[in-house]
């Protein structure tokens, strides 16, 4: 039991700096200035990336970095991001960024439609990093008249850049490079005061490599919660493991709340999460549903003492199909700074769904599209799931 306590604790590197970034402008303007500040490397992955303003504004720094002699990586997801056009990548190669899709739709070996790859990360230099669930996109920042989608993030600086460095150079090859043939060594120390320095993990999720560590960051929260839990979710739909976790942790007396999409952009995401409002307020836990603009994020906060922050929702989605990366976060300071970020949207954004109020939106045909959502998506996973090429991973 020793020696496993102290390998689980070596997960975390603890000379590291973090900052929450609610998305939107401020999520951009770091993001280029980070670029904008890049001396050796960046890897930039992101599931969606759109040529629209705020696209052709990342492009345009990362082939500026690139023309400084900044080695640059482009990655993004070949079904989210299959809309950019031949003359938009041509235009990145000619200035040196080095561009390449995920697993093209139609040209990947695997045939394995739902093994896409969801995470968000920026490495510059293996120093600095942001990572959550911001995609490049101008839905995702504050344009005129237009907020963003509601997003978080964080900025890191110390250790855990290199481990995100290594896993995005890890990607970037498909997931066969060896770490001999990796450059993501720094030359600087870091050196954090005792206020400043964070504890701070990666989390993979990949199914088709083994990879469930979100997973389990889940539950040990389900698990081990003492008093609270708060979980921000855009596309919240449990599979059953999760929801027996959800109930044990309730019924042994643990507060639970959910922020889930009011206005979501995948409607039928939405229909289904509330057939599962009923089972849910039987629960006793709690559900607010997000008004101010669409919902993206997702996070959640344990008992004002750790994070879990990146890209996974809870869904078998996220669970055994999505590539997807989270950081989890030890530190009652950031802890309780993320609590009090939720309870503000919780408050001032949100609106709560009781009993009462879930009633007035039922009725027999409402309650039928919502369990037909349910069970459609359910389907959709099995198909996107288990129908793949078993003699491509070889």
């Amino acid at each position: 039991m020793h020696f496993r306590k102290r390998r689980l604790s070596r997960e975390y590197s603890k000379q590291n700096k973090v900052r929450l970034i609610r998305g939107g402008k401020e999520y951009f303007e770091l993001t280029l200035s980070l670029i904008n500040k890049a001396t050796e490397s960046i890897h930039l992955q992101t599931y969606i990336y759109e040529e629209d303003e705020t696209g052709r504004e990342v492009a345009n720094a990362l082939k500026a970095a690139a023309k400084r002699n900044v080695k640059v990586y482009l990655l993004v997801d070949g079904y989210a991001s299959q809309a950019l056009s031949k003359s938009f990548i041509a235009d990145l190669e000619n200035s040196g960024v080095q561009f390449r899709f995920f697993e093209p739709l139609l040209k990947s070996r695997h045939f394995y439609f739902g093994r896409r790859m969801h995470h968000k990360i920026l490495t510059v230099d293996a120093e600095f990093a942001i990572t959550g669930s911001k995609n490049i996109s101008n839905r995702y920042n504050d344009m005129p008249g237009v907020p963003a989608w509601l997003d978080l993030a964080l900025f890191m600086e110390g250790e855990v850049v290199k481990d995100l460095c290594i896993l995005c150079s890890k990607t970037w090859n498909g997931f066969h490079v060896t770490r001999q043939h990796i450059n993501c060594e720094t030359k600087r120390v870091f050196d954090f005061t005792e206020q400043e320095a964070t504890e701070i993990r990666v989390r993979r999720n990949d199914w088709l490599h083994g990879k469930n560590q979100i997973s389990a960051s889940y539950t040990e929260m389900l698990r081990k919660a003492e008093s609270h839990i708060t979980i921000l979710c855009s596309y919240f739909l449990p599979g059953k493991p999760i929801r027996n976790l959800l109930s044990r942790a309730a019924k042994r007396g643990v507060k639970i709340s959910v922020i889930v999409a009011g206005k979501s952009d995948v409607m039928i995401s939405k229909n289904a999460e509330r057939w599962l409002y009923d089972w849910l307020l039987r629960k006793n836990i709690q559900v607010y549903e997000y008004e101010a603009a669409v919902l993206h994020a997702k996070a959640a906060v344990c008992d004002k003492k750790w994070v879990t922050l990146g890209s996974y929702n809870i869904n078998n989605l996220s669970a055994y199909t999505s590539i997807e990366m989270n950081v989890d976060v030890r530190s009652a300071a950031f802890a309780q700074e993320m609590e009090h970020t939720l309870q503000d949207i919780m408050q001032n954004e949100s609106i709560l769904i009781t009993t009462e109020t879930h009633l007035k939106t039922k009725n027999i045909f409402k309650q039928f599209i919502r369990w037909a959502s349910y069970q459609g998506l359910r389907l959709l996973l099995y198909l996107v799931t288990f129908y793949y090429k078993r003699n491509s991973l070889h």
